[in-house]
């Protein structure tokens, strides 16, 4: 690791934003090309997207699945180990060299070329968390084939929109995933999906799994193991830097998922340079992000990032505990000597709550970790102290999204490590200009809240574009201030140049006129003793317009019943912010609803104690804790529902 000195990343950062086509051109050469490009950054209207922004190394040739696989085969690393699969949900560890993923790879590329897919086309994945799936994403690659993983277990309406949008020739899938100690069948979802959707598959290639079998359909399902006995392996297929990689499906605002398109090679070279630069990742170093395949760390930093970069990656099956308890995270860092390790900040509070104390932790060697990354949420003061104490190592918290497919704002830890801030996600990222605007589109000084945005250009492996829909692109990030990428995130820059990311732009909420950030609020109340959890939410309020209520998830060990929680939390919010907060409520549930990816689903709380209309989040991880909620508000008599 560098020494610790802020010229470092001065001099790096500056550089990457006043020269960034030279700053690009040098990390591009930690790449294989086919052919090395002449444009590195394009702003001809040939070159342009639809959407009108800028494009990287556009004639530049290569292939990401050479990149990643072939390539390390070739310079000496093929019985290096690439993927380890550990799975406490079947009590299965398996270990692939670079020879091996190699020749799988190439084999299922080869099925996939006999199924009629090639250079352009579209394949949807919806596989649970085996090692097959990362198969499919890297032979779609070598194809030169377009890739989208949906989380596995989607709902068949989801999935259905996502297969009417990608319009894939083939879909492979499995036939069940695995939650805890509970067996999901698949293939119903498959087939229901098929049945919704107006475009349909020529084939669907199914994984059987000994835990459950699927039955298949006649000419259109095919038995994965019995079809690869007969495949013959293929060769990458040369692309354009510019050509999709893959499409992966997000959340917006209108109903229908946006297909967020990522490219070839600017995605290489932008997740090569941040393996080394932002989680100091070298060649053969086991780096593991505890994510899903279907999610964006999945794709930067499960499969495609560490094998660009030649190091070892982690595919987990299973969950921060009941797997079989709170201690599995530890025991597969011991196990594996994971160097670098990643996750959701709610993956820690779900480990804090079952074991506040960390007595699992004591029990396993973790002498081989050097840092902890989060991110994905926003990480709270109390956890990450928790968590630092804990694992006795630096823990960064860092910012970014599907949209960036890498991050965004972080403490460049193979660059320039510097102290960490609680409750920020650190400094800009090389090649971001990110500034805070107000509503007119005016750049504000340090410690003023308000819109997080990107100057443009927006640097290499940053999403072009959406998927045949170019105009919602512009629409959804450009049009609200010109020649500005909006995040949809407000926070502020404090005068040392720390970014703190407060949260989505609609949760800043105004209590009588005073603009009020709930992240802060989450602060304060996650850091009383009793809290494992916690979500403020801004809620309809006659008088004030909106006022803030709190859901707390108490610690399992805590038994002190004398005390008023409730009444503690409230006096904590005025103390630290003052009455004009208007905090009365903190109600004590037994958990908080979220996403499949741990993030909680604030938004939909809102809307129930609003009385608004809403539909059941897709991505839900029980909506059986909704009613929870909604019987909670109206013991409290909280919301305009219940009031």
């Amino acid at each position: 690791m560098f020494s610790p000195s802020p010229a470092l990343y001065s001099t790096a950062y500056t550089r990457s934003l006043n020269d960034p086509e030279a700053f690009w051109q040098e990390q591009a050469t930690a790449i294989p090309w086919i052919e090395f490009p002449t444009k590195i950054l394009s702003t001809d209207e040939e070159d342009l997207t639809q959407s009108g922004v800028a494009r990287w190394f556009a004639d530049g040739v290569m292939n990401t699945c050479y990149a990643a696989v072939d390539y390390h085969v070739e310079q000496g690393r093929a019985e290096q180990v690439g993927l380890i699969y550990d799975s406490p949900v079947t009590n299965t560890i398996q270990r692939f060299t670079y020879r091996d993923l190699q020749t799988e790879v190439a084999r299922l590329a080869g099925v996939l070329r006999r199924l009629g897919v090639g250079y352009g086309d579209t394949v949807v994945i919806y596989m649970p968390m085996v090692p097959e799936a990362a198969f499919a994403m890297l032979a779609c690659a070598r194809l030169g084939a377009v890739h989208s993983v949906v989380f596995g277990g989607f709902a068949p309406h989801e999935l259905a929109l996502r297969i009417d949008d990608a319009q894939p020739k083939v879909i492979l899938s499995a036939s069940c995933g695995i939650e805890f100690d509970r067996v999901i069948p698949y293939k119903p979802l498959l087939d229901e999906a098929i049945r919704l959707a107006t475009h349909q598959p020529d084939h669907c290639l199914i994984l059987q799994r000994p835990q459950c079998q699927a039955a298949l359909t006649d000419e259109r399902d095919l038995d994965w193991a019995t079809t690869l006995t007969t495949a013959e392996p293929t060769d990458c297929v040369p692309v354009r830097a510019t050509d999709p990689l893959y499409i992966l499906y997000t959340s917006g605002t209108t109903g229908k998922p946006k297909g967020i398109v990522r490219d070839n090679g600017g995605h290489a070279v932008a997740l090569k340079y941040s393996l080394k630069a932002i989680y100091n990742i070298d060649p053969g170093d086991v780096f593991w992000a505890a994510s899903d395949l279907g999610w964006a760390v999945g794709h930067s930093y499960i499969v495609y990032g560490p094998l660009l970069g030649g190091c070892t990656a982690i595919l987990f099956e299973g969950k921060p505990v009941r797997t079989p308890d709170a201690g599995t995270f530890w025991r597969v860092i011991q196990d594996h000597k994971v160097k670098v390790f990643f996750t959701a900040p709610t993956a820690f509070r779900a480990i804090k709550k079952e074991d506040p104390e960390g007595k699992l932790r004591q029990q396993y060697d973790l002498s081989s970790l050097e840092t902890i990354f989060v991110a994905g949420e926003r990480c709270d003061p109390p956890t990450l102290n928790w968590l630092g104490d804990l694992a006795g190592v630096p823990i960064i918290d860092h910012w970014w999204q599907t949209e960036s497919g890498w991050p965004m704002v972080a403490n460049q830890m193979g660059t320039n490590p510097i102290p960490v801030k609680a409750g920020s996600s650190s400094v800009p990222v090389c090649g971001y200009d990110l500034q805070i605007l107000d509503d007119n589109g005016q750049q504000l000084s340090a410690h003023q809240e308000g819109y997080v945005c990107l100057k443009l250009p927006l640097p290499p492996g940053f999403t072009p574009t959406l998927w045949r829909d170019a105009d919602r692109f512009q629409k959804s990030y450009l049009s609200r201030f010109p020649g500005y990428y909006l995040s949809g995130d407000g926070g502020y820059i404090d005068e040392d140049g720390y970014v703190f990311i407060m949260g989505r732009v609609d949760d800043v909420i105004n209590v009588a006129g005073h603009r009020l950030s709930t992240g802060e609020m989450e602060e304060i109340v996650g850091a009383h003793p009793a809290v494992a959890e916690c979500a403020v939410v801004g809620i309809a309020d006659e008088m004030r317009g909106q006022r803030p209520v709190g859901f707390v998830v108490l610690k399992d060990d805590w038994t002190d019943s004398s005390r008023s929680i409730e009444d503690e939390l409230v006096a904590m919010i005025r103390e630290r912010i003052g009455a004009v907060a208007y905090f009365r409520n903190a109600v004590t549930v037994k958990r908080l609803p979220k996403t499949r990816s741990g993030k909680i689903l604030r938004k939909t709380i809102r809307q129930i104690a609003d009385g608004e209309s809403f539909t059941i989040p897709s991505t839900i991880d029980d909506p059986v804790i909704l009613e929870e909620i909604r019987l909670a508000l109206t013991e409290h008599k909280i919301g305009l529902a219940f009031g």
